[in-house]
């Protein structure tokens, strides 16, 4: 994975140039306001500042739909060069007027980074390390704000300290990160896919994984091309074929599903689970844990949470419990030829099954279907997918229904697996049409023993030397599916071209009942994040500190105020960072959600702490120590849980054809909650003074803990068409809820 790591942290570089802005500007402030005699008119000091916000604010606004159309590179792209043609006129800047210009355009760099790198480092990272690479913009911006304070804190020691080049060495690493997006940064691979353009996406991919076969993860991206669908909740028990299963809760033979293995010999089965379960619980009833809590927990969440205690946590599940079911639960590709299969079923070995238009994965043939038959009997073969385009199933798992159903399965990531279902049904004018599902599959239960029962099947035991594990499936059409190409290919189904099928993105998806969910979570986490008082303690940490006698002491060395300002607010970024290492850790090991709901309240304590320090008398020494200690652990905090997570879980939960309107419409949400926290502080600090504003703030982060209590799931290890399949469900779940 070391390709998607390296994307990764060169992507998020254009949040190291973020970081670095907002340092430099707050230093070089100082000076400007002296040449240019501001400080009768706090007004233009202000703007000077704030521009920045108000052109990320303008841009973000139009950034998601350019992005769903031009691409994710090319909008990186276009950040560096703004980063770097601001940072020249700022160098230049004659006068206040070319200033705020330049501020205007690094705001619109600012805006695009923020927005779209949380965007693409999720499109292109594995599902097991998303949480930690989508870490790294928090990590890098740090970084950058740090390096900035110590290279503006440098330059403030020298006799004429140069506002203009401290703004204007931001062009250098503006370079180099225009020169990692033009040379290094692969597109998306699901933007590409969104356009057709399915071999880029098959080399990109390729090339971020470090394997050749990649056919089960391009399903994945053109299967996420959909929006909303009608999606069911199943479960499985997978066990051998010859065991003798004797439960009333596993339908009959009739309803198997055969699977055959990699090795001579195996062959296994699966069956639809029909006994109590909670995932089939939450599925029918909606949710068990919401009616626990008086209704008022989403069932979204209980579903997402549901899913994570039935999945184990030891990843794919590949050999490691199964040596020998590697066909079903590992990557499909590169197995080991059963020479006993029969061959109706396993295709011979150098046949190409290629779609009717014989285009292969060539983007030129747009009419094509990208799976299709070749075939004269639906009860015998496979389905075959297009040469190279989707998926290839010559060499991967096979799985046979003794009904006539077929279905292929490929790995996905985080232990899923995708798979089609083809099998014959009646349908009104009595003739047999063929059937085509999409199932995301996972197997469920807890790691066992390699000899007896993976999972406890209610009402039986299982015999001493079996093995079965129960799985989660996801079961919709397939975002691409045609009944028009079904008419021309009647003897299978039939996946049109993504170029040719998956429309742009349009407002009227936003009103789809998964998406809006999502929408609801993600604006609602944004302006939480926002009124939680980050902005707050980081206004109030310098005068924390100097009532500490760090000022003084530094004073003492010879070191001006301003000087002693920029040093420590250098110093509280320097704590930041080894905080942020360990949420990296922790991101796809606790979770997103475990996080926010164990980190919030140490905020909340935090700030209970500074309302009664600003409150009660006490001697200055108690009380700076008493403030220190919790503003530094508010900072501490704060980068482990709030702040990186709304970012991740906003570029985590939509569809990939409304992705990027969505974030935009987030990041929205975050810029004018900024600017308004920003404008309010001083003024509500003359209102209600220091104790009021903190009071506000601990309130907001109470309500904070209850939402993503009530509304955030985990989403933690899963492909992200998954959770948005997950989110489609659950919003129809709590609707149904709603309406009984």
């Amino acid at each position: 994975m070391s390709g998607a790591v390296l994307v990764a942290v060169a992507a998020a570089i254009g949040n190291l140039l973020q970081g670095w802005d907002n340092a430099t500007i707050a230093g070089a402030v100082l000076y400007i306001k002296r040449e240019f005699k501001l400080e009768s008119d706090p007004t233009i000091e202000g703007l000077i500042v704030a521009m920045s916000l108000i052109g990320a604010t303008c841009i973000t606004t139009c950034s998601g739909g350019i992005s769903d159309w031009l691409g994710r590179r090319l909008m990186l792209i276009i950040s560096s060069v703004l980063y770097c043609l601001s940072g020249l006129v700022m160098l230049w800047s004659p006068n206040v007027y070319i200033l705020l210009l330049a501020r205007l355009l690094d705001g619109f760099g600012v805006g695009l980074a923020v927005t779209l790198v949380p965007v693409y480092i999720s499109e292109t990272a594995p599902p097991e390390i998303r949480g930690l690479l989508n870490t790294l913009p928090q990590f890098t911006g740090s970084i950058g704000m740090f390096l900035s304070y110590c290279m503006v804190f440098g330059m403030s020691l020298t006799d004429l300290p140069n506002w203009r080049m401290m703004l204007g060495v931001l062009s250098i690493p503006s370079l180099i990160y225009f020169a990692l997006t033009v040379f290094f940064l692969p597109e998306s691979p699901r933007w590409l896919v969104s356009k057709g353009r399915m071999s880029e996406a098959k080399k990109v991919l390729q090339r971020l994984r470090g394997r050749e076969d990649v056919a089960g993860e391009m399903a994945l991206l053109v299967e996420g091309l959909g929006v909303g669908g009608e999606t069911s909740i199943e479960e499985y028990i997978i066990g051998p074929a010859n065991e003798d299963i004797e439960d009333q809760d596993i339908s009959d033979d009739k309803d198997q599903i055969k699977l055959y293995g990699p090795e001579q010999g195996l062959s296994w089965v699966a069956r639809p689970f029909t006994g109590q379960s909670t995932l089939g619980a939450v599925s029918r009833h909606g949710s068990l844990a919401s009616q626990s809590a008086l209704g008022l927990v989403d069932p979204l969440v209980t579903l997402f949470g549901s899913v994570h205690e039935k999945v184990p946590e030891t990843g794919s599940m590949r050999s490691a419990l199964f040596p020998h079911f590697g066909s079903m639960f590992s990557v499909g590709g590169n197995q080991a030829r059963n020479e006993d299969w029969d061959d109706d079923v396993v295709p011979r070995e150098g046949e190409d099954y290629q779609s009717d238009g014989g285009g292969g994965d060539s983007d030129d043939n747009l009419h094509s279907p990208l799976i299709s038959r070749q075939t004269t009997s639906l009860d015998k073969d496979i389905v075959p997918a297009a040469h190279g385009t989707l998926t290839s199933l010559r060499h991967g798992s096979l799985m046979q229904s003794t009904t006539g159903e077929q279905v292929g399965s490929m790995g996905i990531g985080g232990g899923w697996q995708i798979a089609w279902q083809l099998s014959e049904k009646e349908g009104p004018d009595g003739k047999k049409q063929g059937g085509f599902k999409r199932i995301y599959l996972h197997p469920s239960g807890t790691p066992g023993s390699m000899r007896g029962s993976l999972v406890s099947l209610p009402g039986a035991e299982a015999p001493e030397d079996s093995e079965y594990v129960q799985a989660v499936a996801l079961v919709s059409e397939p975002a691409l599916y045609s009944t028009e190409l079904m008419k021309q290919h009647p003897l299978g189904p039939a996946m049109v071209h993504p170029a040719e099928a998956a429309k742009g993105p349009s407002w009227k998806d936003l009103f789809e009942p998964g998406v809006k969910h999502a929408l609801a979570v993600g604006v609602g986490i944004q302006l939480l994040q926002q009124f939680s008082g980050i902005n707050g303690v980081l206004y109030y940490t310098p005068q924390i500190l100097e009532q500490a006698g760090v000022g003084v002491l530094l004073s003492n060395l010879g070191i001006s105020s301003s000087s002693t300002s920029l040093l420590i607010s250098g110093i509280t970024t320097l704590l930041m960072l080894p905080c942020i290492a360990v949420a990296m850790r922790l991101m796809d090991v606790a979770g997103r959600r475990s996080l926010l709901l164990t980190t919030i309240p140490v905020l909340i304590t935090s700030l209970v702490i500074l309302v009664i320090g600003s409150v009660v008398e006490m001697g200055n020494i108690v009380h700076a120590a008493i403030s220190t200690f919790s503003v530094v652990l508010y900072f501490c905090f704060f980068v482990m849980g709030f702040g990186p997570i709304p970012n991740i879980l906003c570029a985590e939960i939509f569809p990939t054809r409304v992705r990027g309107l969505c974030i935009a419409i987030c990041a929205l949400a975050f810029w004018i909650c900024d600017i308004i926290v920003t404008c309010s502080l001083p003024v509500l600090l003359k209102l209600i003074g220091l104790a009021g504003v903190f009071g506000m703030y601990t309130v907001v982060c109470v309500i904070s803990w209850v939402f993503v209590f009530l509304k955030v799931p985990e989403t933690k290890g899963m492909p992200l068409e998954v959770v948005t399949e997950f989110f489609s469900v659950g919003a129809k779940q709590a609707s149904a809820a709603k309406n009984n």
